[in-house]
């Protein structure tokens, strides 16, 4: 897959370094995937929260993060939309 936003997800290791191995294995295993289908990212991260088609919201340092992308299976684009704490991910609009 091609991640886009990798500057959000960089700022967010600077500030957080708790969660920077995690944020950089997760970038790892993206840009190697292949996800044709909702069912494929399920099958690897089956914690990971659907929101509608395309919005994911995943887990980081044990649900003390909050990764929320935009995944276009059919072309194979991954666009990191937000990342915060948990009491910032309460506020955001997704869907």
């Amino acid at each position: 897959m091609k991640l886009l936003g990798k500057k959000l997800l960089h700022n967010f290791k600077e500030k957080h370094a708790d969660a920077r191995s995690q944020i950089e294995s997760w970038e790892a295993e993206v840009e190697d995937a292949q996800w044709n289908t909702p069912h494929d990212l399920k099958n690897r991260y089956p914690r990971a929260s659907l929101v509608g088609d395309q919005q994911v919201i995943f887990d980081i340092c044990r649900n003390k993060y909050r990764l929320w992308v935009q995944v276009n299976y059919k072309n194979g684009i991954v666009l990191t939309r937000n990342i915060g704490t948990h009491k910032e991910y309460d506020k955001w609009n997704i869907g």
